[in-house]
């Protein structure tokens, strides 16, 4: 009777955390502006051997989020958070670190725009000179931070914006 007992309530157990439902297994990622940037950060790094965290990269970001990328000369592609997804598919997932050096916020009401420095880094123990911006904006609504849209802006030779963000 006792292992039955027992068998019962580890399933209950087991069946409780693995029928969390999206909202319940992200929640603490959306409870705030540094938790949501904090996520956001965590979901796109990772080994080669580290699952993919579509599912929490989605739960973070609005329904129709934008993503924009400015190459060397200043010109902008942007494109759906779902087209983001299909070339990290189609290619071999390699061990990727974007680590943040540096975060400026600025807050108005249910509106929040995030200055976020970062390293791409191959290796997570390891610094690299790959540095770029994010510009990310949020806003707050039903009790949670959704990130809108997000533009990003590589350093270059031609271009020190991060170092003359780190400085200033």
């Amino acid at each position: 009777m006792k292992k039955l007992r027992l068998c019962i309530i580890t399933v209950l157990f087991y069946t409780s955390i693995f029928t969390q439902t999206t909202a319940e297994k992200y929640v603490s990622d959306v409870k705030s502006i540094d938790t949501i940037i904090t996520a956001y950060y965590e979901v796109v790094s990772g080994s080669s051997t580290d699952a993919w965290q579509y599912e929490r990269d989605k739960y973070i970001h609005a329904k129709n989020a934008v993503i924009t990328r400015l190459d060397n000369n200043g010109n902008a592609v942007s494109h759906s958070l779902e087209a983001e997804y299909i070339p990290l598919l189609l290619a071999p997932k390699e061990d990727f670190y974007e680590k943040e050096l540096k975060r400026k916020v600025t807050h108005f009401g249910n509106l929040a725009h995030v200055w976020s420095a970062f390293e791409i880094r191959t290796d997570a123990e390891k610094r690299s000179n790959i540095l770029g911006l994010n510009s990310i904006q949020l806003h707050f609504e039903d009790g949670r931070w959704f990130i809108d849209s997000w533009t990003c802006e590589m350093e270059s030779d031609k271009n020190a914006l991060v170092t003359n963000f780190l400085t200033n």
